[in-house]
């Protein structure tokens, strides 16, 4: 693990709309899985690779995410929180990266959504992302899991893999992998991006094409949880 990043940027600043009425008075990330909020279940993860800062973006009901992340580290769990403020405005995945680029510093560091949970096997997911990561050869290292059996992915897939070399779906195509909504990039990969809210997805598509995006399929269940049902069949796979 000793090429792992001890930094994380966490993207909680979504306003969980398909969620609802579960986000009527909360984030999304505070939604409850298994009896803990999905964010715990990240940071958890996150701590377990060795990670000891964590940034998290905040929009929605940012007070109340903020109170919870406090609270957790009184209590004496990890990782320590740096909070990124996006009340003005939410700035998607991309966006949120660049306004935390001062808070994330010059090295690698992991990405993660809030809103995937997983039932691992064999090696931890994180630790076989962090063994596939090299700097020297690529930019975005993506965990990915397979479409068919991933709960609550669509259904078409996101990408090919060939020799850990990502290459994206083209138009009509389904692909064999999802991506589950952890990576580890070079966060400076969004400095010219746009002023405002902007996607990851064109950034990974053109480094992509210059064969700098990689990914590992690590052994597990993966779950989307992005609306109520699909909170339930994690819930009830967790337990």
């Amino acid at each position: 693990m000793s090429t792992a990043p001890k930094i994380a940027m966490v993207l909680a600043a979504g306003l969980g709309t398909r969620m609802r009425p579960l986000t009527d008075d909360r984030p999304k990330a505070l939604v409850e899985v298994g009896g803990r909020a999905l964010i715990d279940h990240m940071l958890d993860r996150l701590v377990a690779a060795g990670v000891e800062t964590a940034v998290v973006n905040v929009h929605a009901f940012a007070d109340r995410l903020e109170a919870h992340l406090m609270a957790r580290q009184a209590r004496g769990l990890g990782p320590q929180i740096v909070i990124s403020d996006e009340r003005p405005q939410a700035l998607e995945t991309g966006g949120g990266i660049k306004q935390a680029l001062p808070l994330l510093g010059e090295g690698p560091v992991w990405v993660a959504n809030i809103d995937s949970v997983w039932i691992e096997e064999g090696v931890p997911a994180l630790e076989a992302v962090a063994e596939a990561w090299d700097a020297g050869t690529m930019d975005v290292c993506l965990m990915l899991a397979p479409t068919a059996g991933s709960l609550g992915f669509h259904d078409s897939g996101d990408v090919f893999l060939d020799d850990g070399m990502v290459r994206f779906k083209g138009s009509g195509e389904m692909a064999p992998l999802v991506y589950v909504g952890v990576h580890i990039c070079k966060p400076a990969i969004t400095s010219d991006g746009p002023d405002g809210p902007f996607s990851l997805t064109p950034i990974w598509r053109d480094l992509a094409a210059r064969g700098r995006v990689h990914g590992v399929a690590p052994d597990g269940l993966w779950m989307h949880v992005g609306d109520p049902v699909a909170r339930d069949l994690a819930e009830a796979r967790l337990a």
